[in-house]
């Protein structure tokens, strides 16, 4: 799941994936919230899972891609 949120970034949020650490935060790269919400629903979409981010605190690519796999579970 990171290598996947890894791609998704470096493609659609035009980043270098070579900067993208699982200690990345969103902040750090320059993602904001409107990005990370279009990346969820890209994922719930391609997943056909529902990912409730409301009182989630994430704030790296590796608490994301986490979260998101124990969805998946």
């Amino acid at each position: 799941m990171y290598e996947k949120l890894v791609s998704y970034a470096a493609e659609q949020l035009e980043l270098n994936a070579d900067e993208i650490t699982r200690e990345s935060t969103f902040e750090s790269l320059g993602i904001d919230s409107l990005d990370i919400v279009e990346m969820i629903m890209d994922l719930e979409a391609e997943l056909g899972v529902e990912l409730e981010m409301e009182d989630q605190k994430i704030t790296t690519f590796g608490e994301l891609a986490a979260f998101v796999e124990s969805k998946l579970n």
